[in-house]
C-alpha cells in the first residue's frame, strides 16, 4: 500500500503539468496561511484567547475559519460570507427565470453566477464584520473605536475575505481540486494539532478505556468516510443500435450514481447556518432591553452546540442540504433525454418518462442513504461527549469529513491528470 502511495506521488511529480498544479497549490497556501496570521488593530489578544477557549461556540467557529478567529486576523471572517452568498444564489436559481436560465448557459452562465456571488458576498461581509465587532465588544475584547477606525475595521475584514475568495479560485482555475473546499481544509489541518491537543489536555480525568474506545471509533469513522465517499449504484446502459460494440464484446456501460453526490458542500453550508441563532442570540444580549435579553439568553442556551435542539437543526440541515445539492450537481430529467437522444435505455425500463422516474427513484433511495450518513458525521462529536464523556472534542466528524473529502477529491483530480497527460502522449506518438 506504502509504494502504491509513493508510486502515485512520484507520478504525479513527474509529470510538469501536474507538478505545475502542485507548485500554484502549494505556493497560495503559504501566502493564505501567511496572511491568516497578520492581526487586526485594536484586539486584546489575551481576553480573546481567554474568549475563545471558554466557548464551543467560537471555537467550532474558529476551526472552520482556520484559526484566523481566534487570531483576529485580517482574514477573521473566512469564506463564511461567500458561503452563504453561495446558498443565496442557488436557491435563486429555483426561483428567479433569469438565474435559471444562466445555471444551464454551461461555462458562460457559471462565471455570471460566480459574479452576482462575489457581488452579494460584500454586503454579506459587511453586517458579520460589523456583529462580529459588537460582539466582541460586548465581551471586553474590543475597545469602542470612533467611526473611522470601525470603518478601517470592516473594510480590513472584507478585504480580507474577497482575498480568500480570490486565492480559491486561482487554485480551482490553476492548481488541484476546488479552492474554496482546499482552503477550509489547510485551515482545519493547520488548527488539528490545537484541537488535538485540548480534546486530550483534560487526559488525567479520562477515562482510559473511554480514550481507546474514541480512537478505535475514529479510525472506523475515517473508514465508513472513505466507504461512503467512493460507493457508487451502477445503473446499467444498453444501446438500440451498437453493431460495432457487439462484434469489440463491449454491448453495454453504466451511470455511476455515487451515494454521496453532494460532497462536503451539504456540511460546509449547514456550519454557516446552524451557527446564526447563537450568534444572533450573543448579539442581541447587548440589547439593554430586558424583554430582548431574556430572549437573546433563552436562543443562546436553546442553540449551545451540546444541546438536543442545536444536534438536531444541524442534523436536518445538513439532511435537507444533501438532496437540495444533490439535486443542483446531478439532473435526471436531462441523463433521460441525452440517453434517448443516443438510443440508449436502461434494462427493463422504457425510454422517457420512465426512465426519468426510474434515476429519480434510485437517486432519492441512495441519496438517504448518504444524508443520514452526513447527519450523524456532523453531529458525531455531541455523541462521543455524551456516552464516552470526553470533553474539548472541538475537531470532531465535521472536520474529519471535510479532510477526508477534500483528500479524496484531490487524489482523483491528480489520476484524472495523469490519465489525461498519458493520452496525450499516445496521440503524439
Amino acid at each position: 500500500m506504502i509504494s502504491k502511495i509513493t508510486d502515485f506521488f512520484y507520478k504525479s511529480i513527474k509529470s510538469p503539468a501536474v507538478r505545475k498544479k502542485i507548485l500554484i497549490t502549494a505556493v497560495i497556501l503559504v501566502f493564505f496561511r501567511f496572511a491568516a496570521h497578520i492581526p487586526a488593530a485594536g484586539i486584546d489578544r489575551t481576553s480573546l484567547r481567554v474568549l475563545f477557549g471558554g466557548s464551543a461556540l467560537l471555537s467550532l467557529l474558529d476551526v472552520f475559519s482556520g484559526g484566523t478567529l481566534a487570531n483576529f486576523s485580517v482574514m477573521a471572517l473566512g469564506l463564511t460570507p461567500y458561503i452563504n452568498a453561495s446558498i443565496i444564489m442557488q436557491l435563486l436559481t429555483f426561483v428567479v427565470p433569469r438565474f435559471e436560465e444562466l445555471s444551464k448557459e454551461g461555462e458562460f452562465g457559471q462565471e455570471k453566477i460566480n459574479q452576482y456571488t462575489r457581488f452579494i458576498t460584500i454586503p454579506l461581509s459587511v453586517f458579520q464584520a460589523f456583529g462580529m465587532y459588537m460582539l466582541l465588544k460586548s465581551q471586553g475584547v474590543i475597545q469602542g473605536l470612533s467611526a473611522l477606525s470601525l470603518v478601517a475595521l470592516v473594510v480590513t475584514m472584507v478585504a480580507g475575505t474577497m482575498l480568500a475568495i480570490w486565492m480559491g479560485e486561482l487554485i480551482t482555475e490553476y492548481g488541484v481540486g476546488n479552492g474554496v473546499s482546499f482552503l477550509i481544509f489547510a485551515g482545519i489541518v493547520a488548527r488539528l494539532p490545537v484541537s488535538v491537543g485540548r480534546s486530550f489536555s483534560t487526559y488525567q480525568s479520562q477515562n482510559l478505556f473511554s480514550l481507546l474506545i474514541f480512537a478505535i471509533l475514529s479510525v472506523v469513522t475515517i473508514a465508513l468516510i472513505v466507504f461512503v465517499n467512493e460507493a457508487t449504484r451502477k445503473i446499467p446502459i444498453n444501446y438500440a443500435r451498437q453493431s460495432r460494440r457487439v462484434v469489440s464484446g463491449i454491448n453495454s456501460t453504466y451511470i455511476p450514481l455515487r451515494v454521496n453526490q453532494a460532497g462536503v458542500i451539504p456540511i460546509i453550508f449547514a456550519v454557516s447556518l446552524v451557527l446564526i441563532p447563537s450568534m444572533l442570540g450573543q448579539f442581541l444580549g447587548t440589547v439593554e432591553n430586558s424583554s430582548v435579553s431574556s430572549f437573546a439568553n433563552r436562543l443562546v442556551t436553546l442553540f449551545d452546540p451540546q444541546s438536543f435542539l442545536y444536534n438536531a437543526f444541524y442534523f436536518l440541515l445538513v439532511v435537507g442540504f444533501t438532496y437540495f445539492y444533490t439535486s443542483v450537481v446531478f439532473n435526471p430529467e436531462k441523463i433521460s433525454e441525452n440517453l434517448q437522444k443516443n438510443g440508449a435505455f436502461i434494462p427493463g425500463i422504457r425510454p422517457g418518462s420512465h426512465t426519468l422516474k426510474y434515476l429519480n427513484y434510485v437517486l432519492n433511495r441512495i441519496t438517504l442513504v448518504g444524508a443520514l450518513f452526513l447527519g450523524f458525521v456532523a453531529i458525531l462529536p455531541s455523541l462521543m461527549q455524551v456516552f464516552l464523556g470526553i470533553s474539548n472534542l472541538v475537531i470532531g466528524g465535521t472536520g474529519i469529513l471535510i479532510v477526508v473529502s477534500v483528500v479524496l477529491e484531490v487524489t482523483r483530480d491528480l489520476e484524472a491528470q495523469l490519465v489525461m497527460r498519458k493520452y496525450e502522449g499516445i496521440l503524439k506518438k
